[in-house]
């Protein structure tokens, strides 16, 4: 009797799928099986699978592509009971396999993979990273308005919305505008800095302050904490300018 051998991804989605989502795939494949991984094992089936195809060489490195991808954002991990050519799925990756919001979440965490504001790595991140998205996001936009506050010197009476407006007010001919107004940049430019950091505070920070918001979705609040980022990093160029005004 022969032996079928069965491909963890069918080779019509190997060439025309990303490598990331060829990874996804075998991944689901792998949590479906019992026992260790092994990556020789795993490849010389699939390159049985694969003997009637035109391009099976193309299609096995495609596969094994993906299986370093894996490797690569650890939800593979080796098997510290066995040899180092053993491996097994890890915590993230059954989360991924086994949670239909688990994609969502490695998404939302991948956003985040890079350095952020040192005022963001340690409270907003780990809040974010426990699944606290609503306190994350507010921390982010808190982060943001204490920043403003402390590189414009205005006093603590202002806040939100109306301490933007003052430390960013355009200037104007004979009018110097607020601290952190760019008197080089042009008025439509200048308006439009009040303008982002204004809106930053009322679409994502004073909402929070004042009542319960749903952020329910990872993926919207890491593009918030990011935005808070690029935000916090345009508070340091205003605050490294030197002091100037309008004529």
């Amino acid at each position: 009797m022969n032996f079928q051998y069965i491909s963890p991804v069918p080779a019509d989605q190997l060439r025309k799928l990303p490598t990331r989502d060829v990874a996804l795939l075998l991944l689901q494949h792998l949590a479906q099986g019992t026992g260790y991984l092994q990556y020789v094992g795993t490849m010389g089936s699939a390159r049985q699978a694969f003997l009637q195809e035109p391009d099976t060489d193309r299609l096995v490195n495609l596969l094994s592509d993906a299986w370093c991808w894996l490797e690569a954002h650890a939800l593979l991990a080796r098997e510290p009971s066995q040899s180092e050519a053993f491996r097994r799925i890890s915590r993230d990756g059954l989360d991924l396999a086994n949670d239909p919001q688990g994609i969502t979440r490695f998404e939302a965490r991948q956003r985040l993979s890079g350095p952020l504001h040192p005022v963001l790595e340690a409270t907003v991140r780990t809040n974010f990273d426990l699944g606290d998205y609503e306190t994350a996001c507010f921390a982010a936009m808190k982060a943001v308005e204490v920043a403003v506050r402390d590189a414009s010197g205005l006093d603590n009476s202002l806040v939100g919305v109306k301490l933007m407006r003052a430390a960013f007010q355009p200037h104007q001919p004979g009018k110097p505008g607020g601290p952190l107004a760019d008197a080089q940049a042009e008025g439509g430019e200048q308006e439009a800095a009040s303008a982002l950091f204004a809106g930053a505070m009322g679409a994502y920070k004073n909402p929070a302050s004042h009542r319960t918001v749903d952020f329910d979705d990872p993926i919207e609040a890491a593009e918030i904490i990011q935005f808070a980022d690029l935000l916090l990093r345009q508070v340091e160029r205003a605050r490294r300018r030197p002091t100037s005004t309008a004529e």
